[in-house]
């Protein structure tokens, strides 16, 4: 229950408050004037407070400088006469959350702290996220504490404990080289070079010299001699990614090397020895590769002594709130931008949306909605249309994939009613068939997950 502390001088006032508030379902103190309410704010703490601008002794503004010196994160609303409303401007320039003119319009002001009780609850669950990642609750450069990823953190760390191959694989977007740059920094090569090559970025006549280098007058053009990818990770790791897409002929040489580890440059007549952990990635399911002729099996099972598969982000989507805290974070740093969070309406929208392009999609769209929003918190608005879209199905379907674990499947289908039901709880629950403490039980699950 939401604490409301109310501050005023007038006594009538305060009654009028106390029960109206108390109503709404809050918990409240009234006060008479500043000093007390400093006192009482010392030791109840209460998560709003509601002062009135002019009361004898300390002022209402007074009252706010001393509250938010002493914690910036408290929030205060302010009760103003009409002629008092360029002071309340000020003073929310100074850190008010908001102000309400007299008369009191008592609809206005349960909106008002309907609002405020909102934003207290995405600050917890923000400040939540920050106690999780600073203990450690996440993996190296991975943001995430879902079952699937908690599995991946458990290969990595088998991974860098040996010197065998890796073939990673997953969808695009999900972080194949952080995988790689990860297994390599937790190894014994660590202080040795990270190299990093894309099979799909280099021409197919290239990739020979590329790889194992060439010796001078080797090709119209190769005026020097010059190493390849093996020779500058030697004593280190080298990442080969989109495996898939490196020339067929090519692989079978490949494979000779992580067989023997002995490097031919292209031209050279020597052989040399070369001391290199190579992690492979595609983002095509690998024996589907190797029926197609894309990727040769005796390869495929000379890298897959460990493999590792990233899961896309669509399954695992409790770890979206903590990802879209680390990438404002980021962008708050990089921009000059100063973004709480995300509103629950977006939480609901990012849980339900599918993210073809996993965490390089979400980290662009919370990029763009970073500088939209610049600060407070990132709403719908400041979503690309495609995805405020997803939200708006006129047919109200939910596409699953078989094998979608039951627990998931529920978050999903609840998420997506209440978002048909323009996040209206009690017609949400009258859709699925139960009570609407039910949905708010879930929700709350949801959030703590």
């Amino acid at each position: 229950m939401t604490n409301i502390l109310v501050v005023d001088d007038d006594a009538a006032m305060r009654e009028v408050l106390k029960i109206r508030l108390e109503k709404w379902g809050f918990q409240v103190r009234v006060v008479e004037d500043g000093e007390e309410a400093q006192k009482v704010a010392e030791s109840w703490r209460p998560d709003i407070i509601l002062t009135d601008v002019v009361m004898p002794g300390l002022s209402g503004l007074d009252l706010l400088h001393s509250l938010k010196g002493a914690d910036r994160e408290r929030t205060v609303i302010l009760i103003t006469a009409h002629g008092e409303v360029e002071t309340a401007v000020e003073a929310m320039k100074r850190g008010a959350e908001d102000f309400i003119t007299k008369p009191i319009d008592y609809g206005h002001l349960k909106v008002l702290l309907e609002n405020a009780e909102s934003r207290l609850r995405q600050r917890g669950k923000v400040a939540r996220l920050r106690s999780r990642i600073a203990k450690g609750g996440d993996f190296g450069p991975f943001i995430g504490t879902s079952r699937l990823m908690k599995q991946v953190y458990r290969m990595i760390e088998e991974a860098a404990s040996t010197d065998a191959a890796v073939l990673v694989t997953g969808p695009s977007g999900t972080g194949k080289e952080l995988v790689a740059k990860a297994i390599h920094d937790l190894s014994r090569r660590s202080e040795g070079p990270f190299f990093p090559v894309n099979s799909a970025a280099i021409p197919s006549e290239l990739m020979e010299s590329e790889l194992f280098g060439h010796e001078k007058g080797a090709f119209t053009g190769a005026a020097s001699s010059r190493p390849g990818c093996f020779e500058q990770a030697d004593g280190g790791t080298l990442f080969l990614d989109e495996i898939g897409e490196m020339p067929i002929q090519l692989q079978t040489k490949l494979l000779r090397v992580l067989e023997d580890g002995r490097v031919r440059r292209l031209g050279g007549r020597e052989e040399f020895q070369v001391d290199v952990r190579v992690v492979a990635a595609t983002n095509q399911e690998p024996r589907t590769a190797v029926q197609k002729g894309k990727l040769r099996e005796d390869l495929y099972f000379r890298l897959n002594v460990f493999g590792i598969e990233l899961p896309p982000l669509k399954d695992r989507s409790d770890d979206i709130p903590a990802l879209v805290h680390h990438f404002t974070s980021q962008f708050n740093a990089r921009h000059g931008m100063k973004v709480e969070g995300m509103s629950d309406e977006v939480e609901r929208l990012f849980a339900a949306y599918l993210w073809p392009g996993n965490v390089r999609e979400l980290r662009n769209v919370v990029e763009r909605a970073t500088v939209l929003a610049k600060n407070g918190w990132i709403e719908v608005a400041h979503l690309p249309p495609y995805l405020r879209q997803s939200g708006q199905t006129a047919d109200g379907q939910l596409v699953l994939e078989a094998g979608t674990p039951l627990i998931e499947v529920e978050k999903r289908l609840i998420l997506k009613t209440l978002q048909l039901t323009g996040d209206n709880k009690a017609e949400a629950a009258r859709r699925l068939g139960v009570d609407v403490k039910t949905i708010r039980n879930k929700l709350k699950s949801f959030r703590e997950s």
